[in-house]
């Protein structure tokens, strides 16, 4: 299937950085040449997921919903259906156009905005629901803690969302995973270094309330697997470069022992953490 920038749904990490579908690092961004990689490579985040956190907070079309650190639109757009409009923000052009395709192959109205998070203008507005997923480690936390404080309504909610493989031993495959993610890494992974939610919001009106967490599982390949390290900043193709297709064959290696027919099944545990700005 091919979508209307001429992407297939797959295809190989450097011809997408050859193509300029997946622009080079210069005067780009750290997830430049991640971009057109990241939304098929990452942890999904389930429908399920979606659902579930739209029926417990009781989301409908008269919410507004803005998406910070939005990459390819992932949470922006999996929460289209239970709002009514959906912002979505990033200091990277890359990524931004990569999510732009997302919306209209969707058929949603996105709205994006090139900026830091941190450096929104006040113009912006307030909004019922905001939305950080994996980008919240990269922020300054000495200035989200206010930015939030005026972006988030009165009885609205922060949600900083996270999908991940599950660590309790149901993916045996994560450990040779990780060590060849380590072994290939070209810089120290800022993403050991997780701020909760709790951290960001203390001093401010905000209360931390629930967790919503869900469970759901898929096959993928080994050589998707694989890729999935090219949408780390420390080991993208930029970082990489003549080195990818070695680190795509080692990391694969890695992997086969653990898979059937070049296959492995992956738990993912998706989770929504929960502040909520009181109503005057």
């Amino acid at each position: 299937m091919v979508d209307e920038a001429g992407l297939s749904a797959k295809r190989d990490p450097l011809e997408l950085v050859a193509s300029g579908a997946t622009p080079q690092i210069g005067g780009m961004g750290r997830f430049a040449t991640t971009a057109a990689l990241y939304e098929q490579f990452r942890p999904p985040y389930s429908p399920e997921f979606f659902g579930a956190v739209g029926e417990r907070l009781r989301l409908g079309k008269r919410h507004a919903l803005i998406d910070l650190g939005t990459g390819p639109g992932l949470l922006a757009l999996g929460f289209a259906p239970y709002v009514g409009r959906i912002v979505g923000v990033d200091p990277e052009p890359a990524m931004l156009e990569v999510a732009a395709r997302a919306a209209a192959r969707a058929g949603h109205d996105l709205a994006l905005i090139e900026s830091a998070a941190e450096a929104l203008p006040r113009d912006v507005g307030s909004f019922d629901v905001v939305t950080i997923g994996r980008a919240l480690h990269w922020m300054d936390l000495d200035l989200i803690g206010p930015l939030l404080q005026r972006l988030v309504a009165p009885g609205g909610v922060v949600l900083v969302c996270s999908a991940r493989s599950a660590t309790d031993g149901r993916n045996k495959w994560l450990e040779a995973y990780n060590e060849g993610r380590r072994y290939w890494s070209g810089t120290a992974d800022r993403t050991n270094y997780r701020p909760d939610l709790a951290t960001v919001v203390a001093d401010t009106r905000f209360r931390i309330g629930e967790t919503i967490a869900v469970e759901g599982s898929h096959e993928l390949s080994a050589s998707d697997l694989a890729h999935r390290v090219l949408t780390l900043s420390g080991s993208s193709p930029a970082v990489l470069s003549n080195k990818v297709d070695a680190m795509l064959q080692d990391v694969e290696q890695r992997l086969l022992p653990f898979s059937r027919a070049g296959l492995l099944r992956e738990v993912v545990i998706a989770n929504a953490d929960v502040a909520i700005a009181p109503v005057p």
